[in-house]
This record gives C-alpha cells, structure tokens and sequence, in this order.
C-alpha cells in the first residue's frame, strides 16, 4: 500500500502547488490590470504657453500618448467612440510624446496609425514632452478637456482598468459634460508612465522600446 500512496501523496501535493502558483498568478495579474498610473495635475486654465491649437467655439479635448504603451491601445479605442458620439462637439488633439534624444519617426508605432484613422482627430508629436509637462500629465492615455473659454472640464482616464475596452466612467462623464454642462470631474488613468522616475526631464523608454524600434 504504501508504494502505491506515496506517488499518490506526491502527485496531490503537485497538484495543489501548481493550482496555488495559478491562483497567486491571476491575483498579480488582476492587480495589475487594476493598478492606476500617477495623477496628473492638470491646470485648471489652459496653459497660456501651450502649441497645442484650442479652438474658441468647440471644447478641446488633449490625450496624451506613450507610443509603445500596450494599455493604450483601450485609451485610444475608447477616444474613437468617444469622437463617434460627440458628433463633432469636440475639438481633439493627441500627443505623443517622443525624447530629444530618440530618432524621428519613433513615435509612429501602430498607436500612431489607429489614431490617425480615427476622423476629425489632430494628431502631434510632443517632443521631449514639453506639451505633457505643461499639462501636468504623467500616464500614457490621460485625458484632458477644456471649454471653449479655456476652463478644465475633465482630467482622467477613459478606461475601468489597464487595456481594458467597454463602458467607463471617464468617457460617460465627457459625454455627460458635452451634452448637459456638468461639474467638472476627475477619473484614475490607467497606461504606462510617460516620463523616467531618474527625472521629469525626459519621457520614459517604457514597454521594451528601444532607440532604434
């Protein structure tokens, strides 16, 4: 009896590690997932030194971008529906923001082409982030809206949680402002960081990017 139990025992105890290590595994992933990115201090009047073009009849709305940031493939799927029932009462501009130091056309990852194919959508490259710094934004996929006077409207994120597409909070409130004028509101973000914890000097080369990718 017992030369057979003891591979039974052995098998078991296999068994009951292996569905554990998947259990602690899915707790990382899911925690992950739900982990926002640093808030950003938006101002709450739009920064007089910006080269962003904010239109004076139309609200404007500015996302930030990381182009190599896989969790803002929701961010930007999310501003096309966005724009989609909107029905042309925004003026939208997205950034990404590229480092001095990294070669043109860095940025034009496969982001870059998804945002440029969504209609009535400016798209920019943020060079050395300067745009992102004015705007207080720290995390791929931050959202920003302001009034045709210039007035912060809504700072935030437009998804529940990293890489995650559907119904969402910040893009209801966009929507809710557009239509009935609310209170201003605030959302987490959820994206890769755009800027090095070595400084605010330089936007992080994040998600396995390199100089040459």
């Amino acid at each position: 009896m017992k030369i057979y139990t003891r591979p039974k025992l052995v098998l078991a105890l296999i068994i009951t590690v292996w569905l554990l290590a998947i259990g602690v595994g899915l707790q990382l992933v899911v925690a992950y997932e739900n982990s926002h990115g640093t808030a950003g201090g938006a101002p709450t009047v739009w920064p007089p030194d910006s080269r962003i073009q904010r239109a004076t009849d139309l609200p404007t709305l500015v996302m930030m971008v990381h182009p190599r940031c896989p969790c803002s493939r929701a961010s930007v799927g999310e501003l096309s529906l966005l724009i989609a029932e909107s029905q042309g009462r925004l003026n939208a501009q997205v950034l990404f923001v590229r480092p001095e130091d990294f070669p043109e056309e860095w940025e034009k990852s496969d982001l870059w082409s998804t945002v440029a194919a969504i209609p009535g959508v400016s798209i920019s490259v943020d060079n050395g982030g300067l745009e992102a710094l004015r705007f207080g934004s720290h995390t791929s996929g931050q959202v920003m809206l302001y009034s045709a006077a210039g007035e912060l409207l809504f700072s935030g994120g437009i998804t529940s949680a990293r890489g995650h597409s559907g119904e969402n909070e910040g893009r209801s409130a966009i929507l809710t402002l557009l239509t009935k004028g609310n209170a201003r509101s605030e959302t987490p973000v959820y994206g890769c960081p755009l800027f090095s914890e070595r400084g605010n000097t330089k936007p992080e080369e994040f998600c396995g990017a390199s100089h040459n990718q």
